[in-house]
Parts: structure tokens; sequence; C-alpha cells
């Protein structure tokens, strides 16, 4: 009999999006095959602490049995760095993991920390690397990356907080002048559109830089295009493929937090009603997209489709984007053809190949 895969699921967050964390962790945990995996938990508060349990023997039903706490099982912290010290014993509720599965939406989740912090440890992870995950979260250096490798996007502006307190004036001139209203304002650095705004007005536009400056301190500012919602999931290392694209169609002016998880005005259609060659076109954008930022495992890629002359403009790269059954990223590879199970088995996979290839890298 096969020795079975010790996977580690590190989910929660001090982050806007541990609710969402936590929703992605169970459903994953309720799809994994436990004859084939054993499945160790590993809850991060949202202050910061982490907390372990013990191997799941079966799935959780619930989402409040995930919480664990320091009652419940060592920090969760201690035997992820375990392998750092030369000759350190295991402890006695966890073994050494064979991979880790962070399931971490935003900030110390998807933007390198947690990803630099597995590649000290020389641990097995899936999904994207240190660069791929900062530049993936950062929108400022995303759009930088595409504007090198020649992608579409819309006109966009972005500052930081120093430099819109020194001259506020002038940014707002610009972004009157350059982009025009109304305009979407939005966190560099966080996901799920928390923070974001439109603006129609320049009263709105300085109310919505001081939200934005709440989670993050650089802030971006994008031109309004009245355009469709197309995504594709992109699967894989260096030699990634791409899933059927499907349409996001909402009622809201944009897609919000609250029409993603909240109210339900948003709705998905999967294959998205577009011809042929677009579709083609977008799977070939996004595998570029995937590429240019060195990413791996998984991403979903997001584009606008300009109503006014059916013009591409990738949006962005999301490397941890939602997982459960019913989110966008496997729904997609489920029209393709690759059930929930299959992706997690591949996703596995994929990040004990990458890590094998790192191996080979000589550091002396």
């Amino acid at each position: 009999m096969n020795k079975k895969i010790r996977v580690g699921l590190i989910y929660g967050g001090k982050s806007g999006e541990h609710e969402v964390s936590l929703q992605t962790a169970l459903a994953v945990m309720k799809a994994f095959d436990y004859d084939k995996y054993d499945i160790i938990p590993f809850y991060i508060t949202k202050q910061g602490q982490w907390h372990g349990g013990a191997a799941l023997t079966a799935p959780p039903e619930q989402v409040k049995q995930l919480q664990y706490t320091a009652s419940s099982g060592d920090a969760g912290l201690i035997p992820v760095l375990q392998s750092l010290q030369p000759g350190g014993a295991a402890l006695a509720a966890h073994e050494t993991m064979d991979v880790i599965f962070p399931l971490l939406h935003g900030t110390y989740g998807e933007d390198g920390t947690i990803q630099g912090l597995l590649e000290m440890a020389n641990m097995p992870y899936v999904g994207a690397g240190v660069l791929a995950s900062a530049v993936g979260m950062d929108k400022a250096m995303m759009k930088k990356v595409f504007a090198q490798e020649g992608l579409p996007q819309c006109l966009y502006r972005y500052f930081n907080r120093t430099q819109w307190t020194k001259d506020p004036a002038f940014f707002i001139m610009e972004i009157e002048v350059s982009l025009g209203y109304p305009c979407f304002v939005k966190p560099a650095n966080l996901g799920s559109s928390v923070g974001i705004s439109k603006a129609t007005n320049r009263e709105e536009l300085k109310a919505a830089i001081e939200l934005a400056l709440r989670y993050d301190r650089k802030v971006i500012v994008e031109e309004f295009v009245d355009a469709r919602e197309i995504e594709v999931s992109v699967l894989g290392n260096d030699e990634p493929r791409a899933s059927v694209p499907g349409e996001v169609i909402t009622s809201s002016d944009f897609y919000d937090y609250d029409a993603k998880y909240i109210d339900g005005t948003s709705r998905m259609q999967i294959p998205a009603d577009i011809p042929a060659d677009i579709a083609e076109a977008v799977r070939e954008m996004a595998l570029r997209a995937f590429l240019a930022i060195d990413g791996s495992g998984l991403s979903r890629v997001d584009f606008f489709l300009r109503r006014s002359d059916n013009q591409l403009l990738i949006n962005e790269v999301n490397t941890m984007p939602g997982f459960t059954p019913f989110s966008m990223y496997p729904l997609m590879w489920k029209e393709t053809g690759m059930s929930y199970r299959e992706l997690l088995d591949t996703l596995i996979s994929l990040a004990i190949a990458r890590h094998d290839e790192k191996q080979r890298i000589a550091y002396g």
C-alpha cells in the first residue's frame, strides 16, 4: 500500500479576507481523498496566532470546526519551521509535512510573505512563488509587468500615501485630465474587491482615495471601461494550460465584495458567450500573463472585453483565486473536463514537481 501524502492546509490569516479563506479551507477539506492524503490543519487567527489541529480522519462539516485554539494543538508555526533546525525532532502531534497548501487570501497569504517562509523552510507548497505572489498582489507592479509583456490594459495612475498627503491637488488634476470620471479607486495590495470605490466627481474621488488608503499605503486609479468581465483559469508550472473562459455578470457597478460573497447579485456564465477567436485570444493572453509574472500552480486571469470594439484588456492575475466548488476557478476547469478532486490532485503534484526541480539548484 502506498504511503499517504501528508498535506498541511494553512488558512485564516491576518487579512480582510479571513472569512473567505475559512470557506475555501472547508471546501478543500471536504474534497480531498482521505485514502490518498493525511490532512493536517493549521489555523491563523485574525491576530496572527498560529494553531494546529490533529490530522483529520474525516472532513469537517462547519466552519467553526476549523477555528482551533491554543488548547487544540501545538502552535502551527513550529512544525512548519522545524525543518530549518538541523536534526530537529518532530513534534508529537505532527510529522513533517510532504507538501503545504496555503489557502490564504489577501495580505500575508498571497503577497509572497507565507511563500518566503516556506521557501526558507525548503518545503513544497501549492501555488505561486515569492516573486509571482508579490507581483500578483501589487496591482501597480503587475501592470508594469503587463506593459513590458505588451499586453493591452486600461489607463491608470498610482501613488502612495506620502505622495498624496504632500500634494493631493496634483494627483486629482492628473486623474481628472488623464482618466476622467467615472474612475475606479483601489488599494494596490488587496484582493476580493475590498476597499474599491467608483468615483463620479472630485468629492467622491477624494473619499475613495482615503478609503483605499485605509487598506494599503499605495493606491491605484483606473479609467472606467464599459466592458464585459471575462475570466480564465490557468494551471501548471513552466508549461501551463488554460481552461475555457467564463463571464461574470453582475447588476452592480462593478464586481465588488458584496456582489462576490454576500448579496448574490452576480452570476457566472461558463463557458462565456463569446466568439471562438476571442476565447482563444483570452486563453493565449492569460498564459502570457501567467508566464510573465513567473507563475506556478494556479492563477485566475481576469479581462475586460470592451463593448464598443470587442478589444480585450487584461485586468489582473489572481494567484490564489476563490477555490470553493462554486468559485469561478474550479468551475471553469470543470467545464473544461477536470473535476474539483482531480484539480486538487494536480495542484499537489505540481507543487512537489516544482520543489524537486528547485533541489537541482546549487547555492554554494
